[in-house]
């Protein structure tokens, strides 16, 4: 496994695995045995990075949010793991059963983010949350809120790093810059949807209340480019299997331009004697700006195969 530093202030800082592990459907579409093989092998292979949420899976049978981190915790009692960094979310999670995370979610005052980052704590069954992001764009509070929300916990050690997650570029600039402003730390890891497939410019916006649709655009490389420190986690690279079963493939990402790369992924890949799914990460992981992908499975195997990416070199030409 290789590795790479986020965040830029020595006391909260980390040092993660350059592939991170999606734990979305563990505990719930993902049964807890299968979940545990993935997580133990996935840390025997040396990974360090495991992204949750605290909404994590309101949306499956039964659910309400909290199994995947209740997995998590059950997985680091039974077996003794303390030094994975384990990022977790909130500020989507759905108020009612039966609601959803754009219509009726949490938000981000500060006393839901106090509140949920305790309960995400005690389900993760942790003194501190590594990284903790504002899982979505809440325009209900003034950002000074949520800033100085996130800043208390950090200031009280029960979290170290902050990072935002589909959120308007321009909104977590502001954000950032309210938080220097009072000298207090901002977010240092931004989560988007990030794939080698370009999604289409003229998808309605209504997955998002602020209307981004959560892809790592022009705006948000522009954005990394220019600031030093930050980290961008690329959820979603794989796009839910795409890559090899097209029906599978987003309707924001089908659209003329997507066969010419497809064509050009699957060359790379007969040349390489990789996969496609092994090409796009391989892609990910050389990229200029500090990409961590962050990938789901439901089995050892599919792990097996993103671990590989991770020696895999490809070269210009």
């Amino acid at each position: 496994m290789k590795y790479r530093t986020i965040g830029t202030d020595p006391r909260t800082r980390r040092e993660v695995s350059v592939l991170a592990l999606g734990a979305m459907l563990f505990g719930s579409v993902t049964d807890e045995k299968t979940s545990f093989a993935v997580l133990d092998r996935y840390v025997e292979a040396g990974g360090t990075f495991i992204d949750t949420s605290d909404n994590y899976a309101f949306w499956t049978d039964g659910g309400q949010g909290g199994q995947s981190e209740e997995l998590l915790g059950r997985w680091r009692r039974s077996r003794g793991i303390g030094e994975v960094v384990i990022a977790t979310k909130l500020g989507a999670r759905p108020l009612a059963p039966g609601t959803s995370c754009t219509d009726d979610p949490e938000g981000l005052s500060a006393k839901v983010i106090r509140e949920s980052a305790e309960r995400s704590r005690e389900r993760l069954g942790t003194e501190r949350l590594d990284l903790l992001y504002a899982h979505i764009d809440d325009h209900t509070v003034h950002q000074r809120e949520t800033v100085e929300g996130f800043a208390a916990l950090v200031a009280e050690g029960t979290v170290g790093l902050l990072g935002a997650s589909n959120q308007a570029v321009w909104r977590v600039e502001r954000a950032r810059s309210l938080a220097a402003a009072a000298g207090l730390p901002g977010y240092e890891v931004l989560q988007y949807q990030h794939s080698c497939l370009r999604p289409r410019t003229d998808v309605p916006e209504d997955l998002f209340p602020d209307g981004s649709l959560g892809h790592a655009g022009a705006e948000a490389a522009a954005y990394l480019r220019a600031e030093p420190g930050l980290t961008l986690v690329a959820y979603s690279p794989l796009l839910k299997g795409a890559y090899t079963r097209p029906e599978r493939l987003p309707r924001d990402y089908d659209h003329p331009g997507t066969p010419a790369r497809l064509a050009v992924l699957r060359e790379v890949a007969r040349e390489t004697g990789a996969t496609a799914g092994q090409v796009v990460l391989a892609w990910q992981l050389g990229h200029e700006l500090p990409v961590v992908p962050l990938t789901g499975v439901s089995s050892v195997a599919q792990l097996e195969e993103n671990l590989a990416a991770v020696d895999l070199e490809l070269t210009a030409g």
